[in-house]
């Protein structure tokens, strides 16, 4: 059997494909084969420095389009999105790796933020006060920022990128991607269906890189937002270092998601949650469910029985078999190594492994990037496997004694993206959502991603920046306020005033 073809994937500035000749390149492969697909050019300072001149040129001109025609684009954008669906979710899947149905899953969710922006002619309607004081008026104006960037991970290469720039562009700035390098071909495909949304060249531009093509969108002057997702020393770094030069910065880190299980809960439901919200996207997720506490030790023993009878029969294999599988491989050799490694850290901190999926093997993938699920019970906060974020199909059970130590448990984890309950008795609930220290909380819902009409973040250090993503934060963090205060006198003044104005 001859080596697959291997695409170039390049560069989009400006409204053009532009190929860097002679710079460095990356790797692309389908983790399901393991198989090299693809090459992908790194962007140099100079390359970067180039869409960031695109994009400050297009500028003045897209911002001076009225919201409502940017809402249109946004439109014709959306039923783009709608009729190219499975494309979207086939090349998700063969970079990626995630089953179909969840790259399906994850473009309806970014195609849900793109439909809150076709209501930006209303979300950028300022406020308005006549007779603040006799014969004033006050009123405020929401301005786009200017150039704007976004930074994203290889997990969502459709949905997180989606979080940002549809509100960032309807609110009339220019933007500049930086997607993942391991699955670029994806955003390159979001901006060819932006032009021919009818989109302006230089509005939106992709540009394919690592460290180097970020570190100038840190540093460029004429960068004015940048936003990003992954893990935390990184968000530190881009929230400093973009901060520092004077630019409004947002980033999400990482996360320690935790699913108490009181006694009362359902506990095959509770079960069945977590298998789909651990396992599913391979664990790959900043929402995965990667702890579970269940409260007591007899709900412990229920749960930890219920996984395991589930476990057992977990399909893993490639996400485009027409017999779709539940779980697919990890994104790279490299990461799916490095989750391996955390498996074993594990068995040496003294974890009981109930379930070991390293030697998984997928028919047909022998040289595929598979990892099967891995289930860990009695852990204990002071492991490292349960300090650091895994980001694979690896899920703890620390088991606590009662709801306050298992609240306390939760609250204790530097992160605070996600976490949910899963019981039937209201009060916990209710005072579980309250007194619990994460940005989002599901009570019965294993992974509680808001709605786009809402905004995403979490608390702690899984974020960094007062605004959260997409959602009304995601409009203030795009656009700057501008208030106006306005007397029309009715006749001449001749005096001169030297006091405080105050309103009458």
């Amino acid at each position: 059997m001859s080596a697959p073809a291997i695409t170039e994937i390049n560069h989009y500035i400006n409204g053009a494909i532009v190929r860097d000749e002679g710079g460095r390149r990356a790797p692309v492969y389908n983790p399901a084969t393991g198989e090299q697909t693809g090459s992908v050019a790194l962007a140099s300072a100079d390359r970067t420095r180039e869409a960031i001149a695109a994009a400050a040129e297009a500028f003045p001109a897209w911002q001076a389009i009225t919201p409502l025609r940017r809402a249109r684009v946004m439109f014709k954008f959306k039923a783009l999105l709608e009729d190219n669906l499975p494309r979207l979710a086939e090349a998700i899947t063969r970079e990626h790796g995630k089953v179909y149905s969840d790259a399906r899953g994850e473009v309806i969710r970014g195609l849900e933020v793109v439909e809150f922006a076709c209501g930006i002619p209303h979300l950028l309607k300022g406020g308005h006060s006549i007779d603040v004081g006799t014969d004033v008026d006050s009123w405020s104006q929401q301005h786009p920022v200017g150039v704007c960037a976004g930074i994203t991970p290889f997990n969502f290469p459709a949905m997180v990128p989606m979080w940002m720039f549809p509100i960032a562009i309807a609110c009339g700035n220019t933007f500049v991607l930086k997607p993942s390098e391991k699955d670029p071909t994806l955003p390159m495909m979001l901006a060819e269906l932006l032009a021919e949304a009818g989109l302006p060249a230089g509005v939106f531009n992709v540009l394919n890189g690592d460290r180097e093509a970020v570190d100038t969108l840190l540093t460029d002057d004429r960068v004015a937002a940048i936003s990003f997702v992954g893990s935390t020393p990184i968000a530190e770094h881009v929230y400093s270092t973009g901060a520092a030069h004077g630019k409004r910065a947002q980033a999400l880190g990482g996360a320690k998601n935790h699913m108490v299980v009181m006694p009362d809960a359902d506990i095959e439901g509770a079960a069945d949650a977590l298998m789909g919200a651990a396992y599913g996207s391979a664990g790959e997720r900043c929402m995965a469910i990667s702890v579970a506490v269940p409260v007591g030790e007899e709900t412990a023993d229920r749960l930890v029985a219920a996984l395991q009878s589930r476990l057992a029969g977990l399909r893993v294999g490639n996400g485009l078999d027409s017999n779709e599988p539940e779980m697919g491989p990890l994104v790279t050799h490299e990461h799916r190594q490095k989750v391996a490694d955390y498996v074993e850290i594990g068995v040496q901190e003294g974890a009981a492994l109930v379930h070991d999926g390293r030697a998984i093997e997928v028919p047909g993938h022998s040289h595929g990037f598979f990892l099967g699920p891995c289930l860990f019970d009695r852990v204990t906060p002071e492991m490292r496997i349960y300090r650091e974020e895994i980001f694979g199909p690896v899920l703890s059970v620390v088991r606590a004694a009662d709801f306050d130590e298992a609240a306390a448990i939760v609250n204790g984890h530097e992160f605070g993206n996600g976490t949910a309950i899963f019981t039937r008795d209201g009060d916990a609930a209710r005072t579980y959502a309250q007194a619990i220290e994460a940005g989002m909380v599901g009570i019965n819902v294993p992974i509680p991603v808001p709605m786009a009409f809402y905004s995403f973040g979490g608390w702690k250090r899984s974020r960094f920046g007062v605004l959260h993503a997409h959602g009304p934060d995601a409009v203030r963090f795009y656009t700057r306020m501008k208030t106006i205060t306005a007397r029309w006198p009715r006749g001449v003044r001749s005096d001169n005033q030297f006091v405080m104005p105050t309103m009458q």
